[in-house]
């Protein structure tokens, strides 16, 4: 069940339903729960009890963990958290890695060893829905907040269904204390909420899937060489794809959450209008972002220690964060580039003082652009298929090659339009939220855009393509 089918719609109005009746409190926490754990089954029934495993092992470790008195069994518990958590995650997700891996390794030594073959279904969710209950036992153990008041708090905390397959990845801190008080949205809220669940279905099914996939798909499955225009514009479009399919998933959550009274962490924050690559991961997957720095990052040390450390957290960090996205080295590849790219912009601050100067006017710009243009390169590993692939389309894009194109022309313009538009957007409310931007325009304008976009969304073709980090 994704949020642009018709499923979702009727499951949607049916709990919105059941949350107006006059039950307790407690009541409609339960149909909440419920409700979530049916969302979550509707993916995959058969992993349904790996996610029941986690909550009700970590609600036992941190409500052990709240009552002891010394630190050793404190660390006891986490460890048990951690091992169990992560075990289960490095089992799902990266089995069939590892495996594959240690073939290849015992190969380039000589021993030829074939094992079992070892083909395992990733459960929806996992990586989200695990970093989640692990924030909650780590501030558990810092004692940086006190347990949930309930296991029936804390497991809607867990798999509350908005947010539960691809983020944003939620704090205990943030969303166990609207837990206590009944919920229920304004008027404002709700028409908020809809308006928000709009506009990500917008960005899902009319941007990401019906005009710049078909490009980016046409350009990195080809099995040919791609002429320069071709590569370029199927990076590009697979730029504009990536977060309007990620970035339409949590506006289309934070809507539906909101709907029912709850808030949400904003997700995104225009990143394509990011000044350098401190400032692209305050604004990119904020969540996880976040995460890594507060139980990574900053744990090893962050910039606190020598300047060679401060490097090498950096690094670990953004490594791991490519392979929390994917077990395959290209994603690993993709992380280090991004380190790379923060290592050398912490060497450009500290050669190049001016650098920290307020980013204005052209400065500003030519900022933006050359960030936007790095990041397009690391996303060709994102998305290529193999590592021949990306080698080809990187070949392709630096290497002057005209040959007959694998894009209809009408394909190719209208989805450069879309990201020229997106990137002119964002350039130009970069330090706007999107309510900020919504409440300045006239009554009529809302209504318009509004109305064109829910027009735009029925007339798309049903295709009903799941999002991009569903598989994540």
């Amino acid at each position: 069940m994704v949020f642009n089918s018709t499923s979702f719609l009727v499951f949607f109005v049916a709990i919105l339903g059941l949350c107006q009746l006059p039950l307790s409190w407690t009541w409609k926490k339960v149909i909440l729960l419920v409700s979530s754990y049916y969302f979550y089954a509707a993916f995959s029934i058969a992993f349904l009890p790996v996610l029941m495993f986690t909550t009700v092992l970590d609600w036992f470790t941190t409500t052990r963990m709240g009552r002891c008195r010394t630190l050793g069994a404190r660390r006891a518990y986490l460890l048990l958290s951690l091992c169990s958590s992560l075990g289960l995650l490095s089992f799902f997700k990266y089995g069939n890695f590892l495996q594959q891996n240690a073939v290849q390794l015992l190969g380039s030594l000589g021993i030829h060893y074939q094992p079992m073959l070892w083909h395992l279904v990733l459960p929806a969710g996992i990586s989200f829905y695990t970093f989640q209950s692990l924030s909650y036992t780590i501030d558990i153990y810092r004692r940086s907040h006190p347990p949930a008041k309930s296991f029936l708090d804390f497991a809607l905390f867990v798999t509350f269904f908005p947010q539960l397959v691809a983020g944003p990845i939620v704090r205990g801190h943030d969303f166990l204390p609207q837990l206590d008080t009944p919920r229920r949205a304004t008027k404002a809220q709700f028409s908020w909420g809809l308006l928000l669940l709009l506009f990500g279905l917008f960005q899902k099914i009319v941007l990401a899937d019906a005009i710049l996939a078909p490009v980016v798909n046409l350009t990195y499955d080809a099995v040919k060489r791609l002429s320069t225009l071709d590569a370029w514009s199927g990076t590009l479009a697979f730029a504009g794809q990536i977060f309007c399919d990620f970035s339409g998933y949590s506006t289309c959550a934070i809507g539906v959450a909101m709907c029912f009274g709850f808030a949400l962490p904003d997700n995104f924050r225009h990143p394509y209008a990011a000044a350098g690559f401190s400032d692209f991961w305050q604004r990119w997957h904020i969540s996880l972002s976040t995460w890594l720095r507060d139980y990574l990052y900053i744990p090893l040390g962050g910039n606190r220690v020598s300047l060679p450390r401060t490097y090498g957290n950096l690094c670990i960090t953004m490594l791991l964060g490519g392979l929390w996205h994917g077990a395959d080295w290209r994603f690993v590849l993709w992380g280090g580039l991004h380190a790379f790219y923060l290592c050398a912009e912490r060497i450009v601050v500290r050669l190049w003082p001016a650098w920290l100067l307020p980013w204005t006017g052209v400065r500003l710009v030519s900022a933006m652009a050359v960030t936007f243009f790095l990041v397009c390169i690391t996303w060709v590993f994102f998305r290529a298929p193999s590592f021949e692939r990306a080698w080809s389309i990187l070949r392709s894009m630096f290497v002057a090659r005209v040959t007959k194109s694998v894009v209809d022309e009408n394909m190719f313009v209208l989805a450069l339009a879309v990201v020229a538009g997106l990137l002119a957007y964002q350039w130009t409310v970069r330090s706007k939220t999107s309510e900020q931007i919504w409440s300045g325009l006239p009554e009529g304008l809302r209504i318009t855009c509004a109305a064109l976009a829910l027009f735009l969304i029925f007339s798309m073709p049903v295709q009903q393509q799941a999002f991009i980090y569903f598989q994540f």
